[in-house]
């Protein structure tokens, strides 16, 4: 198995290829597989909260490189949302009708958020469907994102925008398994805490993900 662990290559063009591999191999391999929240809670089912059909909604995971190597672009989310306030999220969002597929969604909401325009994303590919426990089938869709592109946060939605090693978030052993009391019931779920930023819950799962797609 390759991985970054601590230290990412300082060849770009290594990593993305790697990337773009692995989940072109993956799509292939798993057209139909789906990964979520109840993989940890198999006795919650892959939508505990919610009894209709899923909304679909994209998130990007863009990777940006920089001198010391390649990171990931993450926001924290204003403290007044009626939803994950406060939270560490990736930028995304729901799937709106005009929206042309997962991948226009996930770069519109990126822009709206964030101020990243969708032309400064080069695509890599999508890992498989995430399903959250709040009745959400998130599509998480990768990309780097050049050198020099301005991030400009909403203050309607973000808070911040900041950026962690990928070295770092492909590492397992900043890969903490936690839980807590949920109705009742033992709730696991991801953590990665870096620095004062606490990654968690559905960001955290759907990097796990992204390592479990490319590393195992």
């Amino acid at each position: 198995m390759t991985a970054f662990l601590t230290k990412p290559p300082a060849d770009s063009a290594h990593w993305t290829s790697l990337f773009r591999t692995r989940l072109d191999d993956a799509a292939l391999r798993d057209i139909e597989r789906e990964t979520g929240d109840h993989i940890l809670n198999p006795d919650l089912g892959p939508y505990a909260k919610w009894d209709g059909p899923p909304r679909d909604a994209a998130v990007l995971i863009g990777i940006v490189e920089r001198s010391d190597g390649p990171n990931v672009v993450l926001t924290q989310r204003t403290g007044h949302l009626k939803s994950h306030a406060g939270q560490v999220a990736l930028p995304g969002g729901k799937i709106d009708p005009t929206d042309n597929g997962p991948v226009e969604a996930a770069l519109r909401e990126a822009d709206e958020e964030i101020g990243l325009a969708p032309e400064r994303v080069e695509l890599i590919g999508n890992l498989a469907p995430y399903l959250t426990g709040s009745g959400y089938r998130v599509i998480p869709v990768v990309g780097t994102i050049q050198d020099g592109a301005a991030f400009r946060p909403n203050p309607g939605e973000v808070e911040s925008v900041f950026e962690v090693p990928l070295g770092f978030l492909m590492d397992p052993a900043n890969h903490q398994k936690l839980s807590r009391e949920w109705q009742g019931k033992r709730r696991y779920f991801y953590a990665m805490p870096f620095g004062e930023r606490y990654i968690w819950g559905v960001t955290a799962g759907i990097i796990r993900s992204l390592y479990e797609t490319v590393y195992r």
